[in-house]
């Protein structure tokens, strides 16, 4: 997952977001009709990172400084400009420090986002799912 929040001008501190974004697997049931749910159901369980750039601030600082102090996953982009209250002037910098290119966004590229999806190609390579995608089969016996 991706989750751009470039440009990103605040308003609130959003930890819902990370709360939901740092949910882990915990299981899976079936129910007497035979469909699968998952636990927590409200979940992406693979890699995921998040482009910041120097347009983000105030909660746009935030979100950035939970995602990595929750370790959901590594930032990408440009330092935030810092407009938080308790990290002014400072900001939240990116682990990889990646420039938008201006040509290149004229020409209907973003660098930005091309090096997230590198990043998170490259993570999925090694990504060993826990989730089931089916359940096993239901007792044939008694005691089973």
């Amino acid at each position: 997952m991706i989750i751009d929040e470039r440009k990103n001008n605040g308003g609130q501190a959003d930890n819902y977001i990370t709360d939901i974004l740092s949910h882990h697997y915990l299981g899976s049931w079936k129910d007497r009709d035979g469909m699968i749910f998952d636990t927590p159901g409200a979940a992406v369980y693979g890699p995921k990172v998040m482009l910041i750039d120097q347009d983000a601030g105030s909660g746009g600082d935030f979100l950035p400084y939970s995602f990595r102090r929750m370790g959901i996953g590594k930032l990408i982009g440009k330092t935030t400009w810092g407009g938080l209250i308790g990290i002014e002037n400072e900001g939240v910098s990116p682990d990889m420090d990646v420039v938008l290119d201006p040509v290149l966004v004229n020409k209907g590229r973003d660098t930005q986002l091309e090096a997230g999806i590198k990043e998170l190609l490259s993570q999925l390579k090694s990504f060993k799912p826990i989730k089931l995608d089916h359940a096993p089969p239901l007792p044939t016996k008694l005691g089973d």
